[in-house]
């Protein structure tokens, strides 16, 4: 089985992705291309983040024959076809890797699997780091498009998710984007975010602090976002925003995790998305949570697999291919 392959794709907001997997779960390829937004946007409209997951895909199918993929090996095809395992979920962009890929299975008479985009980040980060050693386990996701708090249980070929809790307005990554755009950073902004607070001395951020509202497991940023944005109107130095807007990000998440520790019995999380990158969040979210007065422990996958990606939908497509051999 170590000689076929399983393809994964994700046509997100913000990444065109590809990767393919042997049977063994080893990574073959893993192309991604950002989508392009023009200095001082915010974001691309679906159609127009559709039309350039249209024009990305032919040109990442090009790089895996340059690099030697042999399509014809390809056992199953997965793409994620929604952001998150929900009936009622929907997005145009996911259009995209949904239509190449069941093209794609059809033509070489393979399995399609769908998947969604938030199993797919799951996936992705217990690739990176390893299984989380539990049954059942909390995850936080946290990025551009989604700022949820979830408890995960493990199923055949995937996961069971219930949420516990979202974002009752902005997502996290929302408002370091539309902060970051105001400062003059490229979109998505989080990297040059982080980078411009780190330029501070001690990461003092000057007295400057952002409201944080959390209700439960469910976090509201239009508050800080409108602070954020009159700081600057009112000539604030650029990076002590910067540091005030990963603080508020990092003690939101903080309080609400703690809320769905006191509520559930699982103590390990599993922390993915792009705002997960964050070197600073990171350590100021394992340096609270795992307190022994917490007791939690906490699973970061690498900058490259809390990003957008499609490693994990081929995981997941690998572990649906099993489950079907398996049963036959």
């Amino acid at each position: 089985m170590d000689e076929c392959y399983v393809l994964g794709i994700d046509t997100s907001n913000y990444t065109t992705s590809v990767c393919v997997l042997d049977g063994s779960g080893a990574v073959r390829f893993d192309g991604r291309l950002l989508l392009d937004v023009k200095r001082g946007e915010r974001g691309l409209r679906q159609s127009e983040a559709l039309f350039q997951h249209v024009r990305h895909l032919p040109e990442l199918a090009e790089e895996m024959a340059r690099k030697g993929v042999d399509l014809k090996k390809t056992a199953a095809v997965a793409a994620s076809v929604r952001p998150r395992p929900a009936p009622d979920s929907y997005m145009p962009v996911f259009l995209a890797g949904e239509g190449l890929g069941r093209s794609l299975a059809a033509g070489l008479q393979v399995p399609f699997y769908a998947v969604s985009h938030q199993e797919g980040h799951l996936a992705a980060a217990e690739a990176d780091v390893g299984d989380v050693p539990a049954a059942s386990f909390l995850a936080a996701h946290v990025s551009g498009g989604t700022t949820d708090i979830l408890r995960v249980e493990r199923k055949p070929g995937g996961y069971r998710i219930d949420t516990l809790g979202q974002s009752m307005d902005l997502h996290a990554g929302q408002l370091i984007d539309r902060v970051g755009v105001a400062l003059g950073l490229p979109f998505p902004a989080g990297p040059a975010l982080e980078r411009l607070a780190q330029s501070l001395a001690g990461g003092d951020s000057g007295g400057i602090a952002l409201p944080v509202f959390v209700r439960g497991c469910s976090i509201s940023f239009s508050g800080p976002q409108t602070r954020a944005l009159r700081w600057i109107e009112d000539g604030a130095s650029p990076a002590q925003v910067a540091m005030a807007v990963q603080r508020c990000v990092a003690r939101a998440l903080e309080k609400a995790l703690l809320h769905a520790l006191a509520e559930h019995e699982e103590r390990h999380i599993l922390m993915v998305g792009g705002v997960a990158s964050n070197a600073w969040i990171r350590h100021r979210l394992t340096h609270r949570l795992s307190h022994p007065a917490v007791g939690a422990v906490l699973h970061w996958a690498g900058p490259e697999y809390s990003r957008d990606n499609a490693r994990g939908v081929a995981r997941l497509g690998l572990a649906a291919f099993r489950e079907e051999l398996n049963s036959v």
